[in-house]
């Protein structure tokens, strides 16, 4: 059971509007809705403020927050893009209906209906001005107060605004490209995490910084894409590299293709053999992603007709090992 609350305000009847929100709500739902494969991932509740006549209250929010967390669950995913508000209190979410700030939700409240809930993953995405406040201490903010379980994701720290460009949010719009793809692991997997370390990099060391807090035993995922290989290719990295640092080694009956211009003596090279051509079709698939590379040779085409050897990446290691473990 997979559920998310998507809020986007741009209308504030006592502050200033803002203009992005709904549209970048839009964008984070359209992402959660499905999987790239069309299947059901979130099934999500939309709040949007566009106007007077369509408004979020403050209590309409805490209600929908509360609903989010009550229950069991697989996971519990609160994004919020609108007005944020911090003062020696602490944070607050603003609602449109707002006035000074301090009357919004208090993040210390949405945090210990987070924290408390039964749902086993909670995870809580901010795009607000100082919405890195969120799961501190109330009097140390460098400490973080949060259960196991729970994965706070915010835009900017606590002293930061969160920036917008083109209408659009800087830090959501890095969040719908790492749910698009941009963030997965080669299974297709996008976790928290993958989509904080893509925010990290892509974020220059004078912008705005966003916060990653999380107490989890393992990331979950949060969409499924297109993975960048075949899963049962991806198993097979352990009988083609059977312990670390071996080096599998071609000779040009992997390659089924000829170039005769390329060689003095075309007739002495041996001809393609088709169980080695399937087995080499997905070492340059390996290759393709990063976790193999040719020894001594420029391409794959050339290790294979110059009977050299081929070696995983430190990335290669690493799932070399998951599927010798049977994780994979």
């Amino acid at each position: 059971m997979r559920k998310a609350l998507v809020v986007g305000i741009d209308h504030y009847a006592n502050v200033s509007p803002l203009y992005g929100c709904v549209n970048d709500s839009f964008a984070v739902k359209a992402m959660l809705d499905r999987h790239i494969d069309g299947s059901v991932n979130f099934g999500v509740k939309h709040l949007t403020a566009t106007g007077e006549k369509n408004i979020v209250r403050r209590d309409e929010l805490r209600d929908a927050i509360e609903n989010l967390f009550c229950g069991r669950g697989d996971v519990s995913l609160l994004y919020f893009a609108g007005h944020g508000h911090i003062e020696a209190t602490g944070g607050y979410l603003c609602a449109s209906d707002v006035k000074t700030g301090n009357d919004g939700l208090a993040l210390a409240e949405v945090m210990i209906m987070a924290n408390k809930s039964k749902v086993q993953n909670r995870v809580i995405i901010l795009d607000s001005c100082h919405s890195g406040v969120a799961g501190g201490s109330a009097l140390q903010q460098e400490v973080a107060e949060i259960s196991e379980g729970v994965t706070v994701l915010t835009a900017s720290t606590a002293e930061q605004y969160a920036s917008e460009e083109n209408g659009a949010g800087v830090f959501t719009n890095l969040l719908v490209d790492a749910l698009s793809g941009a963030a997965a692991n080669l299974v297709g997997d996008v976790t928290p995490g993958s989509i904080y370390a893509h925010v990290d990099q892509s974020l220059g060391s004078w912008a705005q910084r966003p916060v990653f807090k999380t107490n989890v035993k393992e990331f979950i995922s949060l969409r499924k894409v297109r993975p960048q290989i075949e899963l049962a290719d991806l198993q097979r990295i352990a009988e083609f590299f059977p312990k670390p640092g071996f080096q599998f080694q071609l000779d040009p009956t992997y390659e089924p293709e000829r170039h005769d211009s390329w060689f003095m003596n075309p007739q002495g090279i041996p001809a393609p053999n088709a169980e080695h051509n399937a087995i080499f079709k997905i070492l340059q698939k390996y290759n393709r992603v990063g976790i193999a590379v040719p020894e001594g040779a420029p391409h794959m085409w050339h290790a294979a007709m110059e009977s050299k050897a081929v070696r995983l990446t430190a990335l290669g290691e690493h799932y070399r090992r998951l599927a010798a473990k049977g994780l994979i």
